[in-house]
């Protein structure tokens, strides 16, 4: 058995939360007493469609779920690798107009024949630092790790039936090392899984006299965070839509020009230069926060994958090519919420409930974003964009007249 240094034991932790945690007349209870000490009344927290029993390992101290509007938008004609197909995409928010100008979006790219989808590479990535006294011995430590890759990925693999160590890469820091256990998790995000395989491999660097300590985590993934590193890959699935719109369709759907259209888009490069922003793009966080609440996915990681770049070039016949590029798509088809209540059935909507179904719901996920862009750019170069939310949001407080 391999030695477990003691700065960085792992601990024998039981459980506090039970199944017993999670019975009905228990998480009743638990929110009668919050009812009771605030003095209010929770009718619709308790009307959970889940059963709270199946809510262990996702939430504590339940007391309800909580309920968000869900629409369907489509059609959406996606021609990818693993998603061959029409498909009608949940959408779960409060925001007004949503729905609606991913529909149109939609619809748009349908009768131009389609969105190509492909996935570019499929990786999740822990990053620890490793402290030394000197430059010398960071240096040498990097130099050794390509050596010590079968003993990493032995000792990482061990922990987990799914996850498989793909390389480890050294980046220097000072006197320090980040090292980059870069995995592929199968359908799951995963990242859980492989912060133990990677504890457990980090562990064994110690325990071998590599390495004095690690901190198992140095903030290079860029896990739920916007950041530049994001481009180069490694956090998720990559994947690029694209889509050619004949100058017609883009007349028709969003009472724009082609030419309209890429100016709103070569102008909104000059503001996101200017603000240097992680990545281009008009909204892209609005419709994946809307799929992953929807699909049970793990909502803060919007922060990484709605880190994209939006492209629209003019062709010499006055079409428009569009097209988005997704460098962190964190989606899952299992593991997480994906199997929790009505997660699930969105997944079935889309057919990408369960295993083997995760590079799919990610090439729809791409396809749908591009739809959103879409509309939203017509909605500005028309005109339309106050309007919009005019007709269908709800942007004063509802009163006596209406």
């Amino acid at each position: 058995m391999t030695p477990v240094p003691p700065n960085n034991r792992p601990l024998d932790i039981v459980p506090r939360f039970t199944p017993e945690e999670y019975d009905p007349e228990q998480v009743r209870r638990r929110r009668a007493w919050v009812e009771q000490r605030l003095g209010i009344a929770l009718p619709l927290v308790g009307a959970c469609a889940i059963p709270t029993i199946e809510m262990r390992g996702n939430i504590e101290n339940a007391i309800g779920a909580a309920q968000v509007p869900l629409g369907i938008a489509g059609p959406l004609l996606v021609a990818g690798e693993h998603a061959r197909g029409t498909y009608y995409v949940p959408l779960a928010t409060t925001e007004g107009a949503l729905v609606r100008s991913f529909e149109r979006g939609m619809a748009m790219l349908t009768r131009a024949g389609g969105v190509s989808v492909r996935v570019f590479s499929d990786e999740n990535v822990v990053c620890p630092l490793f402290p030394f006294d000197t430059v010398e011995d960071a240096h040498a430590f990097a130099r050794s790790l390509p050596g010590h890759f079968e003993s990493l990925r032995a000792e990482a693999e061990s922990t987990t039936r799914h996850g498989r160590l793909l390389r480890v890469e050294a980046r220097p820091a000072g006197r320090s090392v980040i090292a980059l256990f870069v995995f592929h998790t199968g359908d799951a995000q995963g990242m859980n899984m492989i912060v133990r395989a990677t504890e457990r491999a980090a562990q064994w660097l110690v325990a071998a006299g590599l390495a004095p300590r690690f901190q198992i985590m140095s903030g290079l993934a860029s896990e739920k965070r916007a950041s530049g590193y994001l481009f180069g890959g490694a956090k998720g699935k990559k994947v690029v839509a694209g889509a050619l719109v004949p100058a017609d369709v883009v007349q028709t759907y969003l009472r724009a020009s082609a030419t309209e259209v890429f100016d709103v888009w070569r102008h909104s490069v000059i503001g996101h230069l200017q603000a240097h922003a992680a990545g281009c793009n008009a909204h892209l966080a609005n419709g994946l926060a809307a799929l992953f609440i929807a699909c049970g996915q793990d909502v803060a990681n919007l922060a990484n994958a709605a880190v994209g770049i939006t492209e629209y070039e003019l062709t010499p016949e006055g079409d428009l090519f569009a097209s988005v590029t997704l460098p962190s798509v964190t989606v899952a088809t299992v593991g997480g919420g994906t199997a929790l209540g009505t997660a699930r059935e969105c997944l079935q909507m889309m057919g990408c409930a369960g295993p083997g179904h995760a590079a799919a719901l990610a090439e729809i996920t791409a396809a749908t974003a591009l739809a959103g862009e879409l509309s939203m750019a017509g909605a500005i170069a028309a005109g339309e964009f106050v309007s919009a939310h005019e007709a269908y949001g709800r942007n004063r407080p509802a009163g006596p007249e209406g």
